[in-house]
């Protein structure tokens, strides 16, 4: 896509007289303004958990940070996943030094292959695993299409790498995946320091938590913006990784049944473990799950798990083994439809069943959003085992993420100048910056973004909030479609799915007007028509009243208006009857 410019016959007509000479000084003297401030642009993140992108401006130069999905939630039917709106990159294509990276989760990565490719391929920057995963994405989404990224890796913290007017680096951050990687932004204007996801927590091989206070140094002023999902949880104390690893070992160890342990496929290093730990008390572990085995597999090739080749079982030969010799390690723990552990629980899946004896381990959080469809997976789950773990009952399960004393702690190591709260719902970007205001900081130095919202640095004022916001609103991906549902099509989704649809179908005789027949009708949804015979006759009473007073005169007929009367007016009517509002479909035909 090419930066969009003027006609050359209007430049010319412009530059012809003086007042355009003039014109064009204000406008590069407006430029040379422009290029002393930083525009800070959340396209995502900031009012819900996923989505997230960010956009960085100075002058021309643009730096994006992450390009994330959000899964849909339960009133959007249909929607496979979210992605940013990059409408206001339209156009600025040219001006993008490059997209950097995180980590490899799908809410940091997931919509690289769509975006990446409206974009121009802008080159990509981040560590090894981060973009094997972005690799491996784009290629599902697009055969031949990792041909066309360009990439560099971050070799480690301590690179440097210019980009325009961008001064980039970076320094090492804990989180549930490996490769996590936090950034720092220099411009002449401020220092943008933002960790991606993180954790302060300890690590089983007692490597001490990391610190922050080098970041305090940086040149300021320092805007840091951290990553807040934990700022509502207020425990002291939190589960650690040895002791998560003793919890899985001790179930996995004592298991009487098979052991099927749902998690994310982006624990590898949990994962590694689990796989070690088999090895070494003689079980075999099975992998199931496209991205399971996908992520392993690259993990493998990078070398940052070893798979000892006896241990591991194809899913199909678990059959072949002793039950209480066999773990499966799976996805699905967030209930999703097609994913394994769902499949198992509704007896679709080929190899694996459920017997009471087995061991079902939830080694996962709850992603917000998905509280619903995970308690009917484990009300189901339930149902068919006599030993289903989760957090609840015991520690099998680390978050990656902060909590509220993290949040405190990292703001007294940073000392940053200005703080903004991100990739959260509003509700806990508040308390976010609640737990900064109470440790010290200045509530005008605080700042609570939208989706959209402008905020900008400069040399000569203090941060400026833009009044204007820029568009963020929902692109849906349904299938191969990306943004060709929107706010219409959803919204009859979701009618579709509370009331159902009631299409009524009438022969109409061109030369009279009149209807022929008894109008046809089908219900889908709304009600069943053998049980509903009063409801039809009245109906379709009122169907022919309607086309008699609307077209019966014969002569030409304004048959759309004839159509929004039947829909309209038995709209109204089956509302009156039953107070449910079904989706009224009218066919007519003229013969």
């Amino acid at each position: 896509m090419t930066t969009r410019t003027q006609p050359n016959k209007f430049r010319r007509r412009q530059t012809s007289r003086r007042p355009a000479r003039k014109t064009t000084n204000l406008a590069e003297k407006h430029d040379s303004q422009e290029t002393n401030t930083l525009k800070i642009i959340p396209l995502g993140g900031q009012e819900e958990v996923g989505r997230n992108m960010t956009v960085f401006e100075y002058g021309k130069d643009i730096v994006i940070l992450d390009m994330g999905i959000q899964f849909p939630e339960e009133n959007m039917p249909g929607i496979d996943y979210i992605i940013p709106n990059t409408t206001y990159l339209q156009g600025k294509e040219k001006n993008i030094r490059a997209v950097i990276f995180s980590h490899g989760h799908l809410d940091h990565i997931g919509a690289a292959p769509i975006l990446l490719k409206k974009l121009d391929y802008p080159l990509v920057i981040g560590r090894n695993l981060t973009v094997a995963l972005i690799r491996k994405r784009l290629e599902d989404y697009e055969k031949n299409s990792v041909g066309k990224l360009r990439a560099s890796l971050i070799k480690s913290a301590q690179d440097k790498i210019q980009l325009g007017n961008f001064k980039l680096s970076f320094f090492e951050v804990e989180h549930s995946i490996m490769d996590a990687v936090g950034i720092i932004l220099q411009t002449p204007v401020g220092t943008i320091i933002h960790p991606g996801d993180w954790t302060m927590y300890k690590t089983p091989d007692g490597k001490e938590e990391l610190s922050y206070k080098h970041l305090a140094s940086l040149p300021g002023p320092k805007i840091l913006m951290l990553e807040s999902l934990g700022a509502t949880d207020n425990r002291l104390i939190h589960t650690t990784e040895t002791e998560m690893y003793a919890n899985l070992e001790k179930l996995i160890r004592e298991a009487n049944g098979k052991v099927i342990i749902g998690t994310f496929s982006s624990q590898i290093k949990r994962i590694g473990h689990i796989l070690e730990y088999a090895r070494t008390i003689g079980k075999k572990v099975a992998l199931d799950g496209f991205s399971m085995k996908a992520n392993i597999e690259i993990a493998k090739e990078l070398g940052y798990i070893k798979i000892d080749r006896s241990t591991m079982i194809p899913v199909n030969d678990i059959n072949k083994y002793p039950e209480n010799k066999v773990i499966v390690v799976c996805t699905g723990a967030q209930g999703e439809g097609n994913a394994v552990l769902s499949r198992v629980v509704a007896s679709d899946h080929r190899f694996i069943k459920i017997r009471p004896h087995d061991t079902i381990i939830f080694s996962s959080s709850v992603i917000p959003g998905n509280e619903r469809t995970i308690q009917r997976l484990k009300d189901n789950l339930y149902r068919q085992c006599d030993n289903v773990i989760h957090s609840d009952i015991m520690d099998v399960h680390t978050s990656g993420h902060c909590h509220a004393e993290n949040i405190k702690e990292i703001l007294r190591q940073i000392k940053p100048d200005y703080f903004l709260p991100v990739y959260a719902n509003h509700f806990i970007l508040k308390e976010a910056a609640k737990l900064a205001l109470s440790i010290g900081m200045s509530k005008s130095n605080v700042f609570i973004l939208d989706n959209g919202s402008v905020l900008e640095f400069s040399n000569q004022s203090g941060p400026k909030l833009h009044a204007k916001k820029i568009p963020t609103n929902y692109v849906f991906v349904d299938g191969l479609g990306v943004g060709d549902v929107g706010e219409v099509v959803l919204r009859d989704r979701q009618t579709l799915a509370e009331d159902g649809m009631f299409v009524i179908i009438a022969v109409i005789d061109r030369k009279t007007g009149k209807i022929q027949g008894s109008p046809d009708i089908i219900s889908r949804g709304f009600v069943y028509l053998r049980e509903s015979k009063d409801l039809l006759r009245a109906t379709r009473r009122r169907v022919i009243d309607i086309i008699d007073r609307t077209a019966g005169s014969g002569g030409a007929v304004n048959w759309i208006y004839v159509k929004e009367e039947i829909r309209n007016k038995i709209g109204d009517f089956l509302y009156q009857q039953t107070e449910r509002r079904p989706m009224v479909l009218p066919v007519v035909i003229e013969v």
